[in-house]
């Protein structure tokens, strides 16, 4: 770390250690690729970055870069959400957040790692899990079901933006067209990350030293973005979502080690 001056006489810290980019950089980069049609790798930005830093700290640089992202995916899907959906799930979110808040303050930077690298294995072999072929759909919004899977969305993604695995077992088998989809999950997570600023900020997660490294890593959010684009034209899903997978079922491994063995 190394202390700065900014024009206001403030003095701010920021990382100079090559270990934290080393981290930092790919773990935003997959953020902004995750915008771009590789829907669910974003919560693998946490469990690389806590590999050099607290899990609560790596939260906390990302919620700002995923605001942002976020902004712009609510302006593009703007009207194209199933609020019927959205209802039966924010009231749950808000309960989650909050358990999500006391959580992170209560516990430890080890407990929260442990947290993080069992979630990271767990999400891994949940997508190799045999799939049944047929679907049974329930379109209609349900009040019960969807508090329980926002009350864990909530949960899980206030500790490491790992909301989707939750989300996802709600809304898929509602068979919502592609566009209502992809608008109503925008729509979630960003009413969900707005939550999450204030509590990060409350709990003293969010500090101004972290907006200020957030901003520092802030360019490589349009990078991540574009890079998505150009992978999805140019590179076979299955393969980069094995090679994801596959690297982030080792940081979780060794995530749980580190905790169990410090």
């Amino acid at each position: 770390m190394v202390l700065i001056k900014i024009i206001t006489d403030e003095t701010f810290m920021i990382s100079t250690d090559p270990l934290f980019y080393l981290a930092a950089v790919p773990a935003i980069l997959l953020t902004g690729v995750s915008k771009s049609g590789f829907g669910g790798i974003a919560l693998f930005a946490v469990p690389i970055m806590a590999l050099v830093i607290s899990p609560i700290e790596a939260a906390a640089i990302v919620l700002p870069l995923l605001l942002m992202m976020d902004a712009m995916g609510f302006y593009a899907w703007r009207g194209k959400a199933h609020w019927g959906h959205l209802r039966a799930m924010l009231p749950g979110a808000v309960v989650g957040v909050i358990i999500g808040m006391l959580t992170a303050t209560y516990v430890s930077a080890e407990q929260v790692r442990l947290f993080v690298g069992v979630l990271a294995v767990a999400f891994v072999l949940y997508q190799y899990l045999p799939r049944s072929k047929g679907m049974i759909l329930d379109k209609k919004p349900r009040i019960v079901e969807g508090s329980l899977a926002g009350t864990f969305a909530g949960f899980t993604s206030y500790i490491a933006h790992a909301g989707s695995p939750p989300y996802h077992m709600y809304i898929i088998p509602k068979g919502l067209d592609k566009v209502s989809f992809a608008a109503t999950g925008t729509y979630f997570f960003t009413l969900v990350n707005g939550l999450k600023f204030p509590a990060y900020i409350y709990s003293g997660q969010l500090t101004l030293d972290i907006g200020i490294q957030a901003l520092v890593l802030a360019p490589l959010v349009p990078i991540g973005v574009y890079s998505g684009l150009w992978l999805n034209k140019k590179l076979d899903h299955a393969l980069f979502y094995k090679i994801v997978y596959g690297s982030v079922f080792v940081i979780g491994l060794k995530l749980i080690g580190d905790s169990l063995f410090p």
